[in-house]
């Protein structure tokens, strides 16, 4: 029997309802049920897929891979790339790229707090983002309805209208494979394209590379489970003992190894950074320069159009973008737009200022079929 899947709507952005429609699937079975019906009834393991418009997924320089310093470091890397505080966040490490960089999966703590809250003494071990379970092969588009997912081995994890394909196939490293259901034609700048009678299905029997069941959200097993560990338990504790008696043997050599690697180090920033005349916290500011210098070229351009596509998106049909432009070396993304009205474009500019950007927007110009203006937001001055 296959694992449970629980598929979350993108409607699930707005709040944690009981009563909310959700996909469930399992073995070969799926269908719509209300999220409360559709949790399982005893503790069986299950697995809850988030709508990717609920997460924002970054891709940076990790300066370490070590947990007991990326949780500190993790924070500083992302918070340049997030419209809020990085501490209303969840954040967690996503796979690797080819040029070493990390994706970084973020999504609000009480968001996701609400959600498990519903599942009461039932909740998920697996928790994946939709968009995440896409084959990571070049660009993976998949077709659920007027919903498209866009993944792959490329940095961009989105969802979008088919419409706004085209703008973005430049943009997505090869090969671009598409999954449509029977009868639909395959979209354009795609070099290859299946067909799929179930997605739902298909997407199921995906796996992503990165459980966002992690620290306060991971799933802790009932007390009854503690008797069949208590055996491994033992051989940790007797390990644990001897290791003690190891680091106490080598302690005082570390320390003053480790006084010398500090003093080397600082040397080092003083050498990298001289403008930083005052170091406080090596650590903190050197990840601050890191999470400075993640912030170009494409990460930066993604993270703009994804803040973009959520203050377009709030408006519904009412503004078109008719073209895109992005300046890396200023940093800004401009797009050409069209609107039913002069309203519409002062709602979206409105929008993306509170969202944290800086806006410029041309005079506005009627046309027969609306209004067209040039809107440009970002920049590095």
């Amino acid at each position: 029997m296959s694992l449970l899947t629980l598929f979350l709507p993108p409607q699930a952005c707005t709040e944690a309802s009981a009563d909310m429609p959700v996909w469930c699937v399992e073995s070969d079975s799926c269908r719509q049920l209300p999220f409360a019906e559709a949790l399982p009834a005893d503790a069986r393991v299950w697995r809850l897929v988030l709508p990717v418009e609920a997460v924002t997924t970054c891709v940076v320089q990790l300066p370490t891979t070590k947990a007991r310093w990326l949780a500190k470091a993790l924070p500083f890397a992302v918070e340049e790339l997030l419209a809020e505080e990085v501490e209303q966040f969840h954040l967690c490490v996503g796979s690797a790229l080819v040029d070493g960089r990390h994706r970084v999966h973020a999504l609000r703590r009480e968001w996701l707090a609400g959600w498990l809250a519903l599942c009461g003494e039932r909740p998920p071990q697996w928790i994946e983002v939709d968009a995440d379970l896409l084959p990571e092969e070049g660009s993976q588009l998949l077709c659920l309805g007027e919903r498209w997912l866009l993944g792959g081995s490329g940095e961009a994890r989105l969802a979008l209208r088919g419409e706004d394909w085209p703008q973005l196939a430049a943009l997505c490293p090869p090969p671009r494979q598409a999954y449509v259901p029977p009868g639909q034609a395959a979209p354009p700048g795609v070099e290859a394209c299946q067909t799929l009678e179930q997605p739902w299905l298909w997407l199921a029997a995906q796996k992503s590379g990165c459980n966002l069941a992690q620290g306060p959200f991971a799933r802790r097993e009932p007390s009854g489970q503690w008797q069949r560990w208590r055996p491994l338990a033992g051989l940790l504790g007797l390990w644990l003992v001897l290791q003690w008696g190891f680091n106490l043997a080598q302690g005082w050599q570390l320390q003053r190894e480790g006084e010398r690697y500090a003093v080397a180090n600082e040397a080092l920033y003083r050498e990298l950074f001289p403008e930083d005349r005052k170091v406080i916290n090596l650590r903190a500011q050197f990840d601050q320069h890191l999470a400075e210098a993640a912030g170009s070229g494409q990460s930066q351009l993604l993270a703009l159009l994804d803040q973009a596509a959520a203050a377009i998106g709030e408006g519904g049909a009412q503004v078109q973008v008719d073209q895109l432009d992005f300046n890396a070396q200023r940093g800004d993304l401009a797009f050409n737009l069209r609107a039913s009205d002069f309203a519409a474009l002062e709602s979206l500019r409105a929008r993306l200022q509170e969202a944290g950007l800086a806006v410029d927007m041309g005079s506005a110009s009627r046309e027969d079929n609306g209004v067209s203006a040039r809107l440009v937001i970002g920049g590095n001055g």
